[in-house]
């Protein structure tokens, strides 16, 4: 079984279990059977535009915000299937082979095993208490069916919550007794370096396609800027584009693995956005109630200012110079 392990930013990674192969209709279980119906009406629901005030579409588009603002950690966490007995078993025995795969120059190898273990422990308690309550809460919505027409839709929303939370939860304990076993085992990918790199270097997908793939050189060259943009490991900086999840899934041929990329590099981004945001908003406050017009930064001795400015210099010259040394649109055409 193959576990991706993809950095979004420099302090925030997505986990991704390859799909183990479709169950024959004849092999499905009972709660196989009602996730595939749930996923077919709620696609149905999505195309029609028949029912009365149209709120079928309404409301699958208020569903899907809302489900774009679970965390892609517990997305992530639900790829990963329950631990069986049988698999238990093989695991221990050393039958069950497991690799987590992850771009080598933009993740170091000694930094993945304290990732996976705090994917795998670190939110164990809320996904059991959220699950609970859930469930707990599912009675209380007894009201709305009430409602002519349209289902209980609060009903049914607390049970793909508390069905959600008990995947990532079994995801996690998957991923918690692998670790115990000394697994998965640490692979590095070429592939994902270059196409990694490739987003940093182009500006689209289509330029990314039609361009040269990066050297290894050149793959270093990236990776070594943008360790040098974290200044020292204070700041959090993007390592991976909207538009590149596309090319992963199709170099790995997992087409469902570019929405769950797609989701997880535009909160992240929402989150690094915020927290900039923040930083200015306490800038402009300090600023205006400073006594004799200096902030906190205008006081700070000499010796503790100018390494930061030379290292806020040297950051944007390395910078000017990978882009001198990029190809130019017309050489990559």
């Amino acid at each position: 079984m193959r576990l991706f392990l993809l950095p979004i930013s420099t302090r925030r990674s997505l986990i991704y279990c390859e799909k183990l192969h479709e169950k024959a209709a004849s092999e499905r279980g009972v709660l196989d059977k009602i996730t595939n119906k749930a996923s077919e009406t709620w696609l149905a629901w999505e195309k029609d535009a028949k029912a009365p005030l149209n709120w079928k579409k309404r409301v699958t588009q208020a569903g899907n915000q809302a489900l774009n603002r679970i965390p892609f950690e517990e997305w992530g966490l639900k790829t990963i299937p329950a631990l069986t007995t049988k698999r238990k078993l093989a695991i221990v025995e050393g039958r069950e082979k497991y690799q987590v795969i992850y771009p080598g120059l933009f993740l170091q190898q000694e930094r993945v095993p304290e990732i996976l273990q705090k994917l795998a422990k670190e939110k164990q308690t809320m996904y059991k208490s959220k699950m609970i309550w859930s469930i707990v809460a599912m009675p209380f919505t007894a009201p709305f069916a009430l409602i002519p027409i349209i289902p209980n839709l609060p009903f049914f929303y607390l049970v793909y919550r508390a069905y959600s939370y008990w995947k990532a939860l079994t995801g996690s304990q998957h991923l918690e007794f692998l670790l115990k076993h000394n697994l998965p085992t640490p692979n590095p990918s070429s592939e994902l370096d270059e196409v990694y790199t490739a987003g940093l270097m182009y500006p689209t997908r289509q330029v990314s396609r039609a361009a040269p793939r990066p050297s290894r050189e050149q793959a270093e060259e990236v990776a070594r800027v943008v360790e040098s943009q974290t200044n020292g490991g204070t700041e959090d900086v993007m390592v991976l584009q909207r538009w590149n999840g596309k090319l992963i899934a199709e170099q790995f041929h997992l087409p469902d693995m570019e929405v769950e990329i797609e989701r997880a590099v535009e909160q992240v981004e929402q989150s690094i956005k915020a927290k900039d945001e923040l930083i200015e908003e306490k800038l402009e406050l300090e600023k205006a109630t400073a006594t004799g017009g200096q902030t906190a930064k205008d006081v700070l001795p000499k010796a503790v200012i100018q390494p930061l400015e030379e290292a806020e210099k040297r950051i944007h010259e390395e910078a000017e110079k990978v882009a001198k040394e990029m190809p130019s649109k017309d050489e990559k055409s």
